[in-house]
């Protein structure tokens, strides 16, 4: 069952926004007080022009008078320039360290998730919201909000400049602006819920498209290209459906918006050329009131696309900072008394589902070899989950020398226990990187040999552009456990997808892995649970049956069934449970000859899925 990862709101997205402004404090004040200059530069502009019509339409002060004023024209746009391309510079640098802080952050909450929620969520999900959303917010940031502020610095010292200029043809060119206000609002309403509902289109097309990528094989076995492609079309449409309902949006928003620019230009022009007429106000006045109005388009401009920017950015960011809105797991501060495994009462549901375990009671004991089998479905991968600490008991507890095993921090977990399946990761990284443990290479050598990983004699080998094979992905696997160096190991399908050739390779680097661990096997084929220890028998999440192998069969209850039913087939060919890839017999593997349970036990672990 997948888990939706929250959105967070808009008060949690505006203290994040503040908190990457504050931890670039003095960049954010450097650059507000070049702009502020550089617009205090700008406004002098209109108002010199005004007086040099004035002057020219009196006569005042002849051509050098003129001069004088075209010069200071001339002087305010130089420094303009060069205080907004210092600002601008600033600007860029400190949009790209606060894209870098976001990046960092996510990376930071993506690792620290609960293996149980990224398990869970959409592979999609997560992966729109680490590369489109996160870079959509890092580009605002980088590119827009220090054009915003730019642009509002710009309008305060115009209007400022506006009202000190003649206050009534200030309010008049100000009130002709109330048009943008009433449109901005009408799209501000409507532009987050319908940029939320774009993003999470984009998330279910990537997991659509990540799904169908991952199960290529499945889906060409099955005949399911059409159901796939049916369902890449769905999310297609919704994606494409969201898309035009933004766009519907900013086609009113903007012909609004420019249609509101041209009346307060116009409003002075009227108003302004009567109270000229009448001799109130200069032509002078008039001429420079019209620049300021228009000298104000640019910044308001800039200011309208970049809502529309902010919009999406915002519904972005939302997502984004979602990931801050899941509670960090609680760990406990004990360390575990011993290595002794204690299971009671334990009782286990997917989501808010049905329970998939049911009052389970088991103990582990340390050094022992615990099999664990049953019919696809009893259970059996998740208790294994749960000893694992990977999923927390919704009743019940899990301990390890009496601590609650979900409660060990990570470091400490997996000194204690490890969990192996058949997913086998590779990072493309360095050999050495890939092993995941800051240790000398001496040490990292000696757990790659303890492995048979012959093929690992370069540490620095780029797994990336050379990445190995089946066989070799799992002896990595296994050299990480090496080194992890935990009590216990629990092995899930461990060598499922391995060949037979590379399952036998496999089956001596297990071997040295498991030696004098506990072992705790989720056994698929049953020759694993006859040399185990003892044999738990798992149906319908709970345990019907716990004994050593003689004993149950001698029992004569489900296991024994299991077992007449397994071995009576594994003479005959394939057995209920599928083909056994190195053909297993009940006396052990080929090549095993006289040698101890034990020893054969962790040679049929290593090739049974």
């Amino acid at each position: 069952m997948s888990t939706i990862l929250p959105v967070a709101d808009q008060r949690t997205v505006a203290r994040a926004a503040l908190r990457l402004i504050a931890a670039d404090r003095r960049a954010v004040v450097t650059l507000l007080v070049l702009n502020s200059l550089a617009a205090l530069a700008g406004v002098g502009g209109p108002w010199l022009l005004g007086r040099i019509i004035d002057a020219v339409t009196h006569g005042e002060g002849g051509l050098g008078a003129v001069d004088r004023l075209a010069a200071a024209v001339l002087a305010c746009a130089v420094v303009q320039t060069v205080l907004s391309r210092y600002a601008l510079a600033i600007a860029y640098r400190f949009g790209e360290r606060t894209a870098a802080r976001i990046r960092e952050t996510f990376l930071r909450r993506s690792l620290a998730l609960p293996a149980s929620v990224v398990e869970r969520v959409p592979a999609g999900d997560i992966a729109a919201r680490g590369t489109t959303d996160v870079d959509a917010v890092a580009t605002t940031l980088r590119d827009i909000l220090p054009m915003l502020l730019i642009s509002l610095v710009q309008m305060i010292f115009i209007v400022g400049a506006l009202l000190l200029l003649d206050p009534l043809l200030g309010v008049l060119g100000l009130a002709g602006l109330s048009g943008i206000w009433f449109s901005t609002r009408w799209y501000l309403r409507r532009a987050r819920p319908a940029y939320l509902k774009e993003g999470e289109a984009n998330s279910q097309l990537a997991e659509e498209l990540a799904a169908t990528t991952a199960g290529a094989r499945t889906i060409e076995a099955f005949g399911l290209a059409d159901k796939r492609l049916a369902a890449g079309h769905a999310a297609i449409a919704e994606t494409r459906r969201t898309r035009l309902a933004t766009l519907g949006l900013r086609s009113v928003f903007f012909p609004s918006v420019e249609i509101s620019y041209a009346v307060p230009s116009v409003l002075v022009l009227l108003v302004g050329g009567l109270l000229y007429i009448n001799g109130n106000v200069s032509l002078g006045t008039v001429s420079a009131a019209v620049l300021f109005l228009r000298q104000l388009v640019g910044p308001l401009d800039n200011i309208m696309i970049w809502i529309e920017q902010l919009q999406s950015s915002s519904a972005s960011f939302a997502r984004v900072e979602g990931l801050a809105e899941i509670p960090p797991p609680s760990y406990g501060t004990r360390l575990p008394a011993d290595d002794r495994i204690e299971i009671r009462a334990v009782r286990y549901a997917y989501e808010q589902g049905l329970d998939v375990l049911h009052d389970v009671d088991l103990t582990v004991r340390p050094g022992e070899r615990l099999a664990i089998v049953g019919l696809s479905g009893a259970g059996k991968s998740t208790l294994g989950r749960l000893i694992a600490g990977v999923d927390r008991p919704g009743a019940g507890t899990v301990t390890v020398g009496g601590v609650p095993v979900a409660d060990l921090p990570p470091d400490e977990l997996r000194r204690q226990v490890v969990l192996v399946t058949q997913e086998h990761h590779v990072f493309r990284e360095t050999l050495r990187d890939n092993l995941m443990v800051a240790a000398p290479d001496d040490e990292l050598r000696r757990a790659l040999k303890t492995v048979g990983a012959d093929w690992a004699d370069d540490l620095d080998r780029d797994l990336g552009e050379d990445p190995p094979d089946g066989a070799q992905a799992q002896q990595l696997a296994l050299a990480r456990v090496v080194l992890a160096d935990p009590h216990t190991v629990i092995l899930d399908e461990a060598t499922a997808l391995l060949d037979p050739t590379a399952a036998r390779t496999a089956e001596r680097a297990l071997a040295a892995v498991l030696h004098e661990r506990t072992v705790i096997a989720i056994a698929h084929r049953l020759q694993t649970a006859h040399d185990a220890d003892r044999v738990v028998v798992m149906e319908d999440g709970r345990i019907i049956e716990l004994g050593t192998h003689d004993e149950l069969v001698a029992a004569n209850g489900p296991y024994a069934a299991l077992w007449h039913s397994w071995h009576g087939s594994s003479d005959a060919g394939p057995s209920p449970a599928g083909p056994s890839p190195a053909g297993p017999s009940p006396a052990g593997p080929a090549g095993a000859g006289a040698g101890s349970a034990r020893a054969s036990w962790q040679g049929h672990q290593a090739v049974e899925g």
